[in-house]
């Protein structure tokens, strides 16, 4: 198993101590926080887009390529990409330019979002966006391979022998689809035998382990070994202490202001405390052994989890004490589940121990 640490760059106050940075701070924040991700030992980075209030991620290509400069090993994710808002030949070209400056570390997971307030502000109507979605990619998808691409399609001008520069450093760069609510995004992945990635984010475990399932369903349809298909996760938040029982009152009250959130309304988690949301759902809070034991739990649900990704963004217990949980985390959880559940991405990320 592989670990990626992600950055939503949520700028509302926090939830337990309600107090909000500053903008310029929050996105110094995110460099610095991706500085040391790489540090401490994570595989990758990921920065998230977002177009609405109260998040400051609406250009990830912009920080992505800025940590292309500051760091070295990790791979650089975009954690979505909400491809339905954007044109794919601007796509094709940032992210072809970042893969460069990386020295090929560049991948996408690709995604409607999870915001109608975005959709707004592009003119897009939010019935469309699976539409939009499916549409784009297949267009990104051969402005990487071939050159000289015609294409018509429904939402933007169509293309007459375009090539997009520069060409990709990677031939080609990995995609990953963002999986969260809908068999739409299992069908895209399954459909070219691209990686799922798993938002588990909210709801019981079971509801993102059957939309796994329907992705190694539909890998065989469309004529490919279902063993060859790559899964990814999220988790609603990661804590981790010495003692069960200090984790998991240290994250209560995280957890329970989080349940009172926009977010969490519109997503609606049948969950009503940690304890329900640990047992059946996307916490991993609690000691290094039964952290552990959740995630081989869940690669067992899953069919097999390459890659576990991880926020960073505050979670109400002070930057000290976050870091703290990752640093055990990545100390006493981490070696164990990359020598018992290896993983098929990501060669080559390991830290050097100094």
């Amino acid at each position: 198993m592989r670990f990626a640490a992600a950055n939503l760059l949520l700028n509302a106050p926090d939830l337990v101590t309600g107090e909000t940075s500053d903008p310029h701070t929050k996105l110094t924040d995110a460099v610095r926080w991706a500085v040391w991700a790489e540090d401490a030992g994570f595989d990758a980075v990921g920065i998230g887009e977002r177009h609405a209030s109260p998040f400051l991620s609406s250009s990830p290509t912009v920080l992505l390529a800025h940590l292309a400069a500051v760091t070295t090993r990790v791979r650089l994710l975009s954690t979505v990409t909400v491809l339905p808002l954007l044109d794919p030949v601007r796509v094709a070209e940032d992210y072809a330019t970042i893969d460069h400056l990386s020295q090929g570390r560049v991948e996408l997971v690709i995604g409607k979002g999870n915001d109608p307030v975005q959709n707004q502000l592009f003119g897009y109507d939010l019935a469309d966006q699976w539409t939009l979605n499916r549409e784009k990619y297949e267009l990104l998808r051969r402005l990487w391979r071939e050159e000289q691409v015609t294409w018509s399609g429904s939402f933007r001008p169509p293309l007459t022998g375009a090539t997009t520069l520069p060409r990709p450093l990677q031939q080609p760069i990995p995609v990953w689809h963002g999986s969260a609510s809908s068999t739409e995004s299992t069908e895209l992945a399954a459909r070219f035998g691209e990686p799922l990635f798993s938002a588990n984010a909210f709801h019981p475990t079971v509801k993102y382990t059957r939309l796994a399932a329907h992705y190694r369903e539909r890998l065989a349809a469309h004529g490919h070994d279902p063993a060859t298909g790559v899964v990814g996760v999220g988790c609603g938040g990661l804590y981790v202490a010495p003692n069960s029982q200090d984790a998991v009152e240290a994250f209560r009250p995280f957890y329970r202001a989080f349940l009172q959130t926009p977010a969490a309304r519109h997503n609606a988690p049948e969950f009503t405390d940690v304890e329900e949301a640990i047992a059946r759902g996307p916490l991993l809070v609690g000691s290094p052994a039964q952290v552990q034991d959740k995630l081989h739990r869940w690669d067992d649900e899953f069919g097999g989890v390459e890659v576990l990704q991880v926020g960073v963004e505050g979670i109400g217990v002070g930057e000290a004490a976050q870091k703290a949980s990752l640093e055990l985390f990545l100390a006493e959880v981490a070696p164990a589940l990359r020598a018992e559940l290896p993983s098929r991405v990501w060669t080559g990320t390991e830290a050097v121990a100094a």
